[in-house]
């Protein structure tokens, strides 16, 4: 399926043409095209390794092309290092800021390109600060080190960063990943605002709703070649998947027959400060328990709680039935609990290890012998997992640091099912996986729920939320505020009303 969009005879701001990258071993990108015009928001689509990143660091000067040409408003440009980029008036916002944690907001932005004079410098560059966070409408603190300012503010400081260098092309790769709802809609007031003033910016996202709210244009990407290009009001969600896949998914959110049982896991009034207070609920055996709310609801403290990463002040926990006492991750582990963190990179791997050591930390007692670890039984353990969670690696010396974040993800899940595992607590499933390794990850979840595990899901996704759990509890400020038992007749905004209630 391709899509073009009828040639106009406005020369654009971006042309990227026939763009070509390898690396030792790895064609990234062959044959790319992309095309940005002033006051355009173009989503740049596309799975893990479909080349986005390859593509915008080639605009940032960090690449540079083994053929291809670029050229900005008609004239053909060399990005030949990160400066040069930026004297061509493009800002890239990486998903990892590029910012120095103790230096302030104004010292951040004129990093590197301070005047001279210290005492002269010092002020005007404050006050020129001070000029850009009024052009994008937001009060930011100028004195405050960065590492203090929140992710949002931190975003804005790169943003202003950009505009400072007279930026006419601005690429935000994953802008809203750890953004709150309110703060998303912040965002893209500004980037409406941008758009106003004729900036051209290329949006990256894994959040597909986002795309349609806030893209003028779609471009995908598929295995490192281009595969269509569209105003994003001629193209379906459904399209899009399919273009990013280079297959038919006929369900996004794949529904399963639930065969659903007695109470698994009770808890009761577990309380600990403001973050949880008196939550009481049960999930049942075959069943994905949703639960949701805004960021800072208490969803994660939670489920810390019932996995004893940390202690309650108050309530009880029951197992089939049986009183359970949790004091430590070992002992949640030991009775069948695992939880697959939020941040699975610094919380739930270890990043320079290889995928066989992550996978065999948790189990390194069923994988001795005379006190010594048998890479042999990891091994052959881990190729069940490899085969049946379909987790992609060259082999399993190869580190978890270079796996996508699918894979990772499945890598932690195999962790866990080694253990045999029966109420599995998945925080965030999903955060910076590609819509392909989501479907995956929603098809182990069924087959998981069908083989008689329960299920916790914690989700800020309502799509997900709704398309793959059979009931959900909302939270808010620590408390539940909501169950829905019929997931078939609920909307996002009854359930973001419960959320904010």
């Amino acid at each position: 399926m391709e899509f073009t969009v009828p040639e106009t005879h406005t020369t654009p701001l971006l042309q990227m043409t026939a763009i070509e990258k390898s690396f030792p071993g790895v064609r990234a990108l062959s044959g790319v095209d992309l095309t940005l015009q002033r006051g355009e928001v173009l989503a740049l689509m596309g799975e893990n390794g479909a080349g986005k990143s390859t593509l915008i660091k080639m605009l940032g000067g960090a690449h540079q092309p083994d053929a291809g040409e670029i050229s900005i408003e008609g004239t053909p440009v060399s990005l030949s290092d990160p400066a040069a980029a930026m004297q061509a008036g493009i800002g890239v916002i990486y998903q990892e800021f590029n910012l120095i944690p103790a230096l302030n907001a104004w010292e951040n932005i004129f990093l590197g390109r301070e005047r001279s004079g210290f005492f002269v410098a010092k002020t005007d560059e404050r006050r020129r600060a001070a000029e850009l966070f009024q052009r994008l409408g937001v009060d930011i603190p100028l004195d405050v080190p960065a590492r203090q300012l929140s992710v949002a503010q931190q975003q804005l400081v790169e943003i202003a960063k950009a505009l400072s260098q007279n930026a006419r092309i601005l690429v935000m790769d994953e802008p809203s990943a750890a953004l709150l709802p309110q703060e998303v809609q912040k965002l893209f007031a500004i980037i409406r605002d941008l758009k106003a003033q004729g900036i051209g910016i290329i949006y990256i996202s894994h959040r597909l709703d986002e795309i349609f709210d806030i893209a003028d244009s779609i471009t995908v990407l598929r295995d490192g070649q281009y595969v269509g290009h569209a105003p994003s009001a001629e193209m379906t969600r459904q399209q899009m998947i399919e273009m990013m896949v280079g297959r038919s998914i006929e369900n996004e959110f794949p529904k399963r027959p639930a065969t659903i049982g007695d109470v698994r896991l009770e808890v009761s009034h577990l309380s600990r400060g403001t973050a949880v207070r008196d939550i009481s609920f049960g999930v049942r055996r075959g069943e994905v328990l949703g639960l949701t709310g805004l960021v800072g609801a208490g969803r994660t403290e939670l489920v810390r709680l019932i996995f004893g990463a940390d202690k309650a002040e108050a309530g009880e926990l029951t197992l089939d039935g049986k009183p359970l006492r949790i004091g430590s991750p070992r002992d949640a582990i030991k009775a069948g609990i695992c939880l697959l963190t939020e941040d699975r990179k610094s919380q739930g791997l270890v990043l320079g290890l290889s995928v066989r050591e992550n996978f065999g930390l948790p189990n390194l007692s069923e994988f001795s012998q005379f006190g010594m670890v048998s890479r042999r039984n990891e091994r052959d353990a881990l190729t069940g997992y490899v085969d049946s969670l379909s987790i992609r690696i060259s082999h399993d010396e190869q580190l978890a640091k270079n796996l996508s974040g699918g894979n990772q993800q499945k890598v932690v899940l195999a962790k866990w099912l080694q253990q045999n595992a029966e109420i599995l607590i998945f925080d965030e499933p999903t955060r910076g996986i590609d819509v392909g390794a989501k479907h995956e990850i929603y098809q182990l979840m069924n087959r998981l729920a069908s083989a008689g595990k329960a299920i916790i899901m914690i989700s800020s996704e309502l799509p997900e939320v709704i398309g793959m759990s059979d009931r959900i509890l909302v939270m808010h400020e620590g408390r539940l505020t909501g169950e829905v038992t019929d997931v078939t007749q609920v909307t996002q905004e009854q359930i973001m009303e419960l959320a904010i209630n």
